[in-house]
């Protein structure tokens, strides 16, 4: 079965065409502009993948939030995005009609969970939590192997962490300032410390690090706790700073504090880096498509 996936990000745009199996057979990516624009790069993409050869049965969209995933006629639109124009965008219907194939629609990190326990790091588990640090700080949780979804989506990234000690930076989020994106996302950090994170080097760098490291783990303790995963996969390009993960690891522990002492808490394997490194939402938009076939 051939089935098509849209990772719409904040930043990029990622499509594949690709099996049920999760074998992919053409791909491209392209900077996230305007709706218009980028929608239409993407459905040139899929006719041209269809032109030679390889035409979607269906198609699952992995996109950035918030989104409606109600069913009826808001299901797959953006609702109060941070991302300028793009509030109110239905992401579904230009793709059902353009390509006449049935489409799905969740969150990007419910779809990149999706794959990493299918095909990566979340191999053998029933529930687990993907959170990505990028462009925002996104959750997506499995649990018994399905998203979860309620009137709408986990939005963990805006739950509050505390302020560590001396921090007088303001917060990057538009709508809550200090929450957990406000103080850990790429651009949080680039506001924070006046460059991007990569571009810090020396002690800047490891300040940024142990500061980053720190409110991340904030952010996990109350995932541990409310969603109780057993494990969590971290993905997003921040993650990606050296020494960030083993700091992340260091920092829960204390959080913590030894409740509920489980030992798997403390196990390296609880906390994770993606295995599907930059594809897993895009791999996970894979197999929404084959619930939009499911629905049909």
């Amino acid at each position: 079965m051939i089935v098509g996936g849209i990772e719409a990000g904040g930043t990029k745009f990622v499509c594949l065409v690709g099996t049920d199996a999760g074998e992919i057979l053409a791909q491209t990516r392209f900077p996230t502009r305007g709706p218009r624009e980028t929608l239409d790069a993407a459905l040139a993409f899929f006719r041209e993948a269809a032109a030679d050869g390889a035409p979607a049965e269906a198609a699952g969209i992995a996109a950035f939030g918030p989104l409606d995933l109600r069913p009826g006629p808001g299901y797959g639109r953006l609702l109060a995005t941070p991302k300028p124009g793009w509030s109110g965008v239905d992401l579904v219907r230009p793709v059902r009609t353009a390509l006449g194939v049935p489409v799905a629609v969740d969150t990007d990190v419910n779809a990149a969970a999706i794959a990493e326990a299918r095909w990566g790091a979340g191999r053998g588990t029933a529930s687990l939590a993907y959170v990505t640090v990028g462009t925002g700080v996104g959750v997506g949780a499995l649990v018994d192997g399905r998203p979860l979804h309620g009137l709408v989506h986990p939005e963990i990234g805006h739950v509050s962490v505390p302020r560590e000690p001396g921090a007088d930076f303001p917060g990057a989020c538009p709508f809550h300032a200090d929450c957990l994106e406000g103080m850990a996302s790429g651009p949080a950090m680039a506001a924070r410390w006046g460059s991007p994170a990569e571009a810090l080097r020396g002690a800047a760098r490891e300040r940024a690090v142990d500061l980053e490291a720190a409110y991340l783990a904030s952010g996990l303790r109350t995932i541990v706790y409310a969603l109780a995963p057993e494990r969590v996969i971290l993905g997003g390009g921040v993650i990606n700073l050296p020494g960030l993960v083993p700091r992340i690891r260091e920092r829960l522990a204390a959080r913590l504090g030894g409740y509920p002492g489980l030992a798997e808490h403390a196990i390296q394997g609880f906390v994770r880096e993606a295995g599907l490194g930059q594809l897993a939402g895009a791999r996970g938009a894979l197999a929404i498509a084959e619930a939009a076939l499911g629905a049909a």
